[in-house]
């Protein structure tokens, strides 16, 4: 099966008005859907409380949760949290965020970023900034696990160490997030993932790497020693990949627009290897713009973090993160997850 970005943005229908994920006492973000074993449909999605800042609240107190609904569209109702704060010993004592829930197997596995800090918790009234040592902290402690379980429902094992760590002197020596597997019919799998060098003491630019493992518990080992999509050229984050007879896709978001057109729309690529990729010559995926059921456009002020369900091996709906307001983290009153329906 072969999904090209120009048939993906002509095929995506009007979004359910009452659709996806949203919490009214929380920023949502992220936002991962299976079919559960009970046929219903379980959203895994983070959150944090909208006390804090939106940005960059998630790097000290997100954590990953589950919802359910009985068909893709939702809405989803909150059923509970999956992995919570566990204590600033832990790699992921603090924040748990970017979820990706796959079915391997026997076995569900749960992808996603942690991070921890050694310093006090925040408290509702002070204000936290990117400049506050909490989140300078957590960002350089940003790291990729997983964490499995024989349900949906739990309970969850979580691993006592990332499965994607920094590597010294690497392009990927200051943090490993935002993690994209793609799970073969053998089980092995390839993972597609964000990071950051150390340049100095900060960070440098936002790049994308490759890695792979035989199994979903590791060990991963890095394909390429340099990015897969070259930071001074390409600019993308939030990947999503998928197999295809003749090698991978992935979409992903354009953080600039010189790739389709749209600051922060989505884009497609394809590779043979998962190492060496290409944009399609009509690469733009998905607008920021969407159609709701009742006929009215929107500009979303933003639209992120893609998902698509898959079901009988062809992709059905695309999920994203979602804020209201004209751009910007800092100027977003709400953040959901939505659901937008996929036509033939």
């Amino acid at each position: 099966m072969t999904l090209s970005a120009e048939h993906l943005h002509q095929k995506l229908k009007p979004a359910p008005l009452n659709g996806g994920f949203r919490m009214d006492d929380y920023w949502v973000w992220c936002g991962s859907v299976i079919q559960g074993e009970d046929g219903r449909f379980h959203m895994f999605a983070s959150r944090w409380p909208k006390w804090l800042p939106m940005h960059p609240g998630w790097l000290v107190a997100s954590e990953v949760v589950r919802a359910v609904s009985d068909t893709p569209e939702g809405p989803y109702v909150f059923q509970e949290v999956v992995l919570p704060a566990r204590g600033a010993q832990y790699w992921d004592g603090r924040s748990t965020h970017n979820p990706h829930i796959k079915k391997i197997g026997a076995m569900y596995v749960l992808y996603y970023m942690g991070s921890t800090h050694p310093l006090p918790e925040p408290v509702a009234g002070e204000t936290l900034a990117l400049d506050d040592p909490r989140a300078i902290v957590g960002r350089a402690n940003k790291r990729i696990g997983i964490a499995v379980s024989r349900s949906v429902f739990g309970p969850w094992e979580r691993k006592d160490a990332p499965i994607v760590s920094t590597r010294p002197g690497k392009f990927d020596s200051f943090l490993t997030s935002n993690p994209a597997p793609c799970v073969k019919e053998d089980g092995s799998v390839l993972l597609i993932y964000k990071a950051r060098r150390y340049e100095g003491n900060v960070h440098g630019q936002m790049t994308i790497g490759a890695a792979a493992a035989d199994r979903f518990d590791g060990p991963y080992r890095v394909l390429s020693e340099e990015p897969v999509f070259p930071p001074e050229r390409i600019h993308i984050e939030d990947p999503f990949v998928w197999q295809t007879p003749e090698g991978y896709e992935l979409i992903a978001k354009d953080m600039d627009g010189t790739i389709g057109g749209e600051k922060h729309g989505g884009v497609h690529a394809f590779s043979k290897d998962g190492t060496n990729w290409a944009f399609s010559e009509s690469s733009k995926a998905y607008s920021r713009t969407i159609v709701w059921e009742d006929g009215t456009v929107q500009t979303m002020g933003s639209l992120e973090r893609p998902f698509l369900l898959f079901q009988n091996g062809k992709p059905t709906h695309l999920f994203a993160a979602v804020a209201d307001g004209p751009g910007g983290f800092q100027r977003a009153s709400r953040t959901w997850n939505m659901c937008i329906p996929i036509g033939d």
